[in-house]
């Protein structure tokens, strides 16, 4: 089946333009530039770049102690867990 080809792709994709996005915001936050909004960082978790999220966390060492957001990170990495082993399961089935 393409489609499966397309969703790698497109994941990967999202996760590097999510890391790259926390490194520009690491940056900003060095220098006292303009800063990219929490919001945005979520959201692109929460559109399939939560693992380039939570890798520029750790790597980068950004956003590793800010409250609430590493909260409402890790709530959209459990709610992607989740909805990917329904996924899963069903296709096992």
């Amino acid at each position: 089946m393409l489609i499966w080809p397309l969703v790698a792709f497109g994941l990967s994709a999202v996760n590097l333009a999510t890391f790259l996005v926390f490194a520009f915001d690491k940056r900003q936050a060095r220098t006292g530039g303009r800063r990219i909004p929490e919001r945005t960082l979520l959201i692109m978790a929460a559109i399939g770049g939560s693992p380039g999220a939570l890798a520029a966390q750790q790597i980068l060492r950004h956003k590793t102690r800010k409250q609430p957001f590493g909260a409402r990170l890790a709530s959209i990495v459990a709610v992607q867990a989740v909805g990917l082993a329904l996924i899963l399961s069903r296709l096992q089935a």
